[in-house]
């Protein structure tokens, strides 16, 4: 005899439907750029730089499935697909080029995911609803800071301009996925 309780799912407004399925396309992204990161540190044979990623990899496996607990499947992103690669993309991308270049990485996404997620914190205190998701929301915000700050103290604090513009693109790309996810 199946004894689970089904729960009545959620209902959110508008602005937090699109906003969970920004998150979930982010984190999903977010899992992927570990990957990345693992498949060209193993190439490379980087113990540092894999126990690096599988550690955050796991945490973000994490955060997805918070996501997932929350967040009905038939609202999620249907562009999946392409934010695995986008994703997998941003991380074996700066692998090739050395610690320093993934560390520099993680910190520009950290630092955009973080104000993202800031932005959905404040509007759940003003609106004084959905605690559960408010709980998640600053677990997983406080997670992405811990990211950031270790990624800053390991990757150095003169970038090379390239490398600044990597960034740069990563923190704006970052931007256009949050525009594009909370619409499709």
């Amino acid at each position: 005899m199946n004894t689970e309780i089904k729960q009545d799912p959620v209902i959110y407004s508008k602005y937090l439907e699109q906003e969970l399925r920004s998150d979930h396309a982010g984190e999903t992204g977010a899992v992927y750029i570990y990957k990345g990161i693992i498949a060209v540190a193993i190439l490379r044979k980087d113990q540092e730089l894999i126990n690096f990623a599988q550690h955050h990899g796991a945490t973000e496996t994490e955060h997805l499935k918070l996501i997932e607990s929350v967040f009905e499947k038939k609202y999620r992103s249907h562009l999946l697909g392409p934010w695995r690669l986008a994703g997998w993309l941003t991380g074996a991308i700066p692998a090739l080029f050395g610690r320093k270049a993934v560390y520099a990485t993680i910190d520009a996404v950290e630092t955009f995911v973080e104000k993202h997620y800031q932005q959905q914190i404040d509007y759940l205190k003003q609106q004084g609803s959905h605690e559960r998701l408010l709980e998640l929301l600053l677990r997983c915000q406080a997670d992405e800071i811990a990211h950031k700050n270790e990624a800053r103290l390991k990757a150095s604090n003169s970038l090379p301009a390239i490398l600044r513009l990597w960034c740069a693109l990563v923190g704006g790309g970052s931007a256009g996925a949050v525009l594009l996810a909370r619409q499709i």
